[in-house]
């Protein structure tokens, strides 16, 4: 068994970078680390919409981003990788974006999971310009609210059409 993927050698588990970019640790998983720091996000999210409902998350998405420009761009520096696999802060602000608008329960937040991994793996125009162009801590982060978008759109209609069924 493949064991997790190694910090840059001047961070520490318990940096406040390491911890932030790498989502307590997911962002570490040998596979699909996006996919590990999306489901990562799924619980404080769910905390998070008992709190303080929709505007909740979209507050935490926010707050989100903003930490995740300087931890990703940070841990990028660290690394000497422009676009480390293992920063996953731009999967949960982008997650929480798109569970803000969609039903509370299985199906909406099912769907706004699969829509949100469909199009931050795809990367269709403009997320795969804006993931090739921009750089540093805010790139790193915004392909993924581009990708979020889509998600929250598609999740939307799909939404709407299973209801007109």
């Amino acid at each position: 068994m493949t064991g997790f993927t190694r910090l840059p050698a001047s961070l520490r588990h318990w940096h406040p970078v390491a911890f932030v970019a790498a989502w307590f640790g997911s962002g570490l998983m040998p596979k699909a680390p996006g996919t590990w720091g999306t489901l990562a996000a799924m619980p404080p999210a769910y905390l998070i919409f008992l709190l303080g409902g929709p505007t909740g998350l979209l507050a935490a998405a926010f707050l989100a981003f903003l930490i995740g420009i300087w931890a990703a761009g940070a841990y990028a520096t660290a690394s000497g990788d422009p676009d480390p696999s293992e920063v996953v802060i731009d999967e949960v602000a982008a997650i929480w974006l798109v569970l803000a608008i969609v039903p509370f329960g299985w199906l909406g937040w099912a769907l706004a999971f699969v829509a949100f991994r469909f199009f931050d793996v795809l990367k269709p125009w403009p997320i795969h310009l804006a993931d090739s162009r921009l750089e540093g801590g805010f790139g790193i982060m915004f392909d993924d609210i581009i990708a979020a978008i889509y998600a929250m759109l598609t999740a939307s209609l799909l939404l709407y059409l299973i209801k007109a069924i």
